[in-house]
């Protein structure tokens, strides 16, 4: 289901008696921290540990890796995990089923910390605004189509074309927000950006393909 089961992550605040928001953050940096204590960092633990490999944390998770500091044309490998859970999901998967080897790939700690606190100032903007509504997008009946518009979109992300990554990356994480939290408005507008990343991705590579016809005529 897309439905994540981490998608009531609340506490109250003792001192005022108000409920607070939990950083969105924080299930990232203390999961991850705690399976690089144990030696057991990997993406398939990471997923588990998350949400009971919910759709969601997958797509937050998988949009974060496209952030690392990895060298120019690294998309092409990043993306894969993001294509492999939007088919499934697209196919009407339960959950994620991540392949053996994709499970047990190592994440450096490190690096995925760094890449979670430089994407702060996005997810302190999504934080003020989310809650749970508009959850007809999420019943099972989308489901399909909604994988379907996250595949697309991931696939924009895989293929290597300069300067258009970043937009399909964090149009995937706005959209695997929106699910953890069951915020069906943020969830739609991060696949609206979505869809625009896809069109300026083929508006690059037609130009791509225009320029490289004009070189060698």
């Amino acid at each position: 289901m897309i439905c994540a089961s981490a998608c009531e992550r609340k506490t109250m605040d003792s001192q005022n008696g108000k409920g607070k928001r939990l950083s969105l953050s924080l299930p990232l940096l203390r999961t991850s921290r705690d399976h690089h204590r144990a030696g057991t960092l990997t993406l398939g633990n990471l997923i588990s540990s998350l949400g009971e490999a919910s759709f969601g944390w997958a797509i937050v998770l998988f949009s974060l890796l496209t952030f690392l500091p990895l060298p120019p044309g690294s998309s092409i490998l990043t993306a894969i995990p993001l294509l492999v859970t939007t088919v499934q999901m697209m196919l009407g998967y339960p959950f994620v089923r991540l392949p053996g080897p994709m499970a047990r790939m190592k994440l450096d700690q490190e690096k995925f910390r760094r890449t979670i606190l430089r994407l702060r100032p996005i997810t302190r903007r999504l934080e003020r605004v989310l809650k749970p509504r508009h959850s007809v997008l999420f019943a099972p009946r989308n489901e399909r189509l909604v994988g379907l518009l996250l595949f697309v979109i991931s696939f924009a992300l895989f293929l290597p074309v300069p300067f258009s990554g970043w937009f399909p990356a964090i149009s995937m994480l706005i959209v695997g927000v929106g699910f953890v939290e069951q915020d069906g408005l943020v969830a739609a507008a991060g696949l609206v950006m979505g869809v625009l990343s896809v069109l300026l991705t083929v508006v690059l590579l037609v130009s791509i393909s225009i320029g490289f016809e004009a070189m060698i005529h």
